[in-house]
């Protein structure tokens, strides 16, 4: 029994503030015990973010805790991380972060079938304070759907 295969920790605060144009899954280059503690489940990923440096995308402040068990091996947990995409789809990127609004924001980490670490990024646009009241009315309205579902069982 594989318990690493459901292991998907998502940034809620990200679908709030920025509407999603596009996603895409990248591999993520990890160093010794940081993906035990992906599978434990220890990771914040509320600040962080992605930029393209020197022709290569990185991720910044994606809070891996340390490992319990680790000893001198313990990674340290908001070090920049490389993200693994093709240059194609680097290049679309690169061009639209360019314009002014958009931003690469991680949103879904995730074991893959294989028992990589993937991390599902988004080309996203911020939202505007009543984008953002708009989100909370909709969320609101479908929380009290499901209420008056659930009351009718």
């Amino acid at each position: 029994m594989d318990l690493h295969k459901n292991v998907e920790i998502v940034n809620k605060k990200a679908k709030f503030e920025y509407s999603f144009i596009y996603t895409l899954h990248a591999g993520i280059i990890l160093q010794g015990t940081e993906i035990k503690s992906i599978r434990a489940v220890k990771v914040n990923m509320s600040d962080a973010y992605c930029l393209i440096k020197d022709g290569e995308l990185f991720v910044h402040n994606l809070h891996i805790s340390e490992y319990k068990y680790g000893t001198y091996n313990n990674h340290e947990p908001k070090r920049t991380r490389k993200l693994l995409i093709k240059k194609i789809e680097l290049k679309k990127l690169h061009n639209k972060v360019k314009e002014q609004g958009y931003s690469i924001i991680p949103y879904k980490l995730f074991i893959s079938d294989r028992g990589f670490a993937k991390l599902e990024i988004a080309l996203a646009k911020g939202k505007k304070n009543y984008d953002k009241r708009e989100s909370l009315k909709a969320k609101d309205s479908k929380r009290n759907l499901d209420r008056i579902r659930k009351d009718y069982r």
